[in-house]
């Protein structure tokens, strides 16, 4: 089309994406953690999600090892956390310690789950694709849960809490407001 822009990457037209916080136990029994947002629902019947996961990352080796982990939602509140993960490899650093990460015990897998979250899905890789220089694994949803006062049975309740998007870099949105579309006449 004549005269559009086109950003840096494709992807950037799909942007911002919600954020999880990925937290793995690593070969002895060492946590990490990483944040993701190129994560989508696959499936409702098994359940299922798919991440995508740079194979040169610490996290790729983590889910290598260990077949699970834990999706962590956080609110808009812990930026600065979220986008510090993200900046540094647990290969060579404790993030559990240098981020201050409070962590507790997960119902269905052995990876912890991060407290400060508002929601938390808990997985096991069900299989993995390689498409460039990323691994896409498709994780069963073995358990989901959130904070009470945060979610009704259709979602989030964004006057409560606001899950933090990533756009891109240190650029992160929260949701603004619920819109909804009129029915269509018959």
């Amino acid at each position: 089309m004549s005269g559009a822009l086109r950003p840096r990457s494709f992807y950037y037209l799909l942007h911002p994406r919600p954020v999880v916080v990925i937290v793995t136990l690593c070969e002895s029994e060492k946590v990490n953690a990483m944040p993701a947002s190129w994560v989508t629902p696959v499936s409702e019947e098994p359940p299922a999600l798919v991440v995508a996961i740079d194979r040169e990352n610490y996290t790729f080796k983590c889910i290598e090892y260990s077949k699970e982990a834990t999706f962590n939602i956080p609110p808009q509140e812990h930026v600065n956390t979220v986008y510090g993960l993200g900046t540094i490899s647990g290969r060579s650093v404790d993030k559990v310690k240098m981020f201050s990460l409070r962590l507790g015990k997960a119902n269905k897998v052995s990876a912890p789950i991060w407290l400060d979250a508002v929601g938390w899905i808990e997985g096991r890789v069900l299989n993995r694709v390689d498409v460039g220089e990323v691994a896409l694994y498709i994780f069963e949803v073995l358990d989901y849960y959130a904070k009470p006062d945060a979610v009704s049975e259709w979602g989030w309740k964004l006057d409560k809490v606001s899950p933090l998007h990533h756009g891109s870099g240190r650029g992160f949105h929260t949701v603004g407001r619920l819109i909804l579309a009129s029915k269509p006449k018959q």
